[in-house]
């Protein structure tokens, strides 16, 4: 013993052998880490223990039996002219087992049928699962042992180079079946392994030796090419990581509904190739995803974007004439105004409108004194998820808007709250501000809300990011860079914008429709 243990080419040949042992055992664990997937969480250290014991003692058993392993290469029978030892039947036999089982593996993933089950998650019988590990530990233990016994004379040598390798497998066992488990594409990569090395068995046991540096020099490509998928993907988790939590949910959001996101390429629309291409129908309706998204867009969007803007304010001015009030009332569709005195900016209170004619009928005037509320101001720069709580408590009354001057903007009520979430609740006085005109035109009004008309063409890039504008008129004012004159034409995400009416200094109307998607030239 001291002698082997002095010998530098014994040590040599431990060492060589031991990282043979690991190489050839490589398989042997990625196959282990892939059945403990199917076994429930709190069985599937014990599988890999038990596994790798087998392998441990199935390895030491059959080195302990040397001169019966040398017989198997005794051929037994001849067929065609070829002769078939017993260890050339374990081969063939182990490989196409190997091969059937990633190939079955492979298609319960490719074709998903491992994710498709509901309710409780279904796991393989404990039994099982071991069977089948000890099947292939027997295949690859005795590819394992005639390595070792082709390159070490000394059976202590052999038996300590196996113990290593496997208490190295061991240790690494859990890290790589962790790791295998948490990515995908390594599982599919491992099984690609398998099928190759199930070949490499069969052609084996059938008389044709591939040289192991070919697989090894596959495998390690291979592997290479997936490290450099995976630090890619890495990267691109890391960017996406920088992104807001709650811009990253709703996007997943959005896409879980069947809808397009932010960055996300627009259909091919009017391409011959793609014509018989078949497309996916969503789970949800096109009105179910607006409103979905319009309630996740709240906390970001200001109060300047849903109000009702200044020139568009109806209010009661308390220096008309009676008649002319009652008139006015009479004739507008709201239920709540502003009481004012001479302007909009100087408010007095607001009040329901049945109240304020209740006083010109009783009293012939309206009582500046009796039956306002007072105004509730907000800022126009509060977010829209803020602001359904200061209405909450508001009971029905609508809030004034002021800018950081205190200049009054607008005003804002529950309804223009509800309108971002669902869409356009016209008056009777009013039309739809986005009306579709054919199968793929519209007709636009200025004042119309971007967020609404991005959800209208099912397209995005069209809503301020910063702010910096809250209606049609003012994203073709930031887009043309001014006021553009009358058939001004913009293009956006195959949609094109035509302006059809210009009213002073303001935008009124806009035509958009869809335009064909120039093909790049072969």
């Amino acid at each position: 013993m001291i002698e082997l243990l002095s010998d530098p080419a014994v040590w040599i040949g431990l060492l060589t052998l031991v990282v043979l042992e690991i190489v050839l055992g490589i398989d042997n664990l990625i196959f282990i880490a892939i059945l403990a997937e199917k076994l429930p969480p709190h069985q599937r250290d014990r599988a890999r223990l038990i596994g790798l014991s087998l392998a441990l003692l199935m390895r030491l058993g059959l080195l302990s039996i040397v001169s019966w392993l040398v017989t198997l290469t005794t051929p037994l029978f001849s067929l065609f002219g070829q002769g078939f030892s017993g260890r050339d039947l374990i081969l063939l036999l182990g490989g196409l087992f190997l091969l059937f089982k990633a190939t079955a593996e492979l298609h319960e993933r490719i074709e998903g049928v491992s994710h498709a089950v509901t309710g409780s998650a279904a796991y393989a019988s404990f039994g099982v699962v071991v069977a089948q590990i000890v099947v292939l530990d027997a295949v690859f233990s005795l590819d394992a042992v005639i390595t070792a016994v082709g390159m070490v004379d000394h059976l202590p040598v052999m038996m300590a180079a196996v113990i290593i390798s496997i208490a190295i497998m061991l240790w690494a066992s859990k890290p790589l079946t962790r790791f295998v488990n948490a990515h995908p594409t390594v599982v599919v990569l491992c099984l690609s392994f398998l099928l190759m090395i199930g070949l490499s068995l069969v052609a084996e046991g059938l008389g044709f030796h591939i040289p192991k540096g070919y697989l090894y020099g596959a495998i390690g490509f291979s592997v290479l090419i997936e490290a450099l998928n995976q630090w890619v993907r890495r990267n691109a988790l890391r960017h996406e990581a920088r992104r807001p939590l709650r811009e990253r949910t709703a996007e997943s959001v959005i896409r879980l509904l069947g809808g397009r996101t932010r960055g996300e390429p627009l259909p091919a629309g009017g391409n011959a190739a793609d014509a018989d291409a078949p497309v996916a129908e969503p789970a949800f309706g096109i009105e179910e995803r607006n409103m979905v998204s319009g309630v996740l867009s709240l906390a970001e969007r200001n109060v300047r974007s849903v109000m009702t803007p200044r020139a568009d304010v109806s209010w009661v001015d308390l220096d008309d004439d009676p008649e002319a009030l009652r008139e006015q009332l009479l004739d507008t569709p709201h239920g709540i105004f502003p009481v004012c005195r001479g302007s909009l900016d100087q408010v007095v209170g607001v009040a329901r409108a049945k109240d304020l004619l209740g006083q010109l009928l009783r009293h012939g005037r309206i009582d500046e004194g009796h039956g306002l509320r007072a105004p509730i101001y907000v800022a126009e720069s509060t977010r829209v998820i803020r602001l359904i709580d200061t209405l909450r408590g508001a009971r029905g009354q609508l809030a004034l808007v002021a800018d950081e001057h205190g200049t009054l903007t607008g005003v804002v009520t529950p309804i223009d709250v509800l309108e971002a979430i669902a869409g356009e609740f016209p008056d009777e006085d009013e039309a739809l501000e986005i009306q579709q005109t054919g199968p793929e035109a519209w007709t636009v009004a200025g004042s119309a809300d971007p967020h609404l008309l991005e959800q209208a063409l099912q397209t995005d890039g069209l809503a301020s990011e910063d702010d910096s504008y809250t209606s049609g008129a003012g994203l073709l004012l930031d887009r043309f860079g001014g006021l553009p004159a009358a058939e001004a034409t913009w293009v956006h995400d195959g949609w094109e914008f035509v302006v059809t009416a210009v009213d002073a200094q303001r935008i009124r109307e806009v035509a958009v429709r869809r335009v064909p998607v120039a093909l790049p030239e072969a």
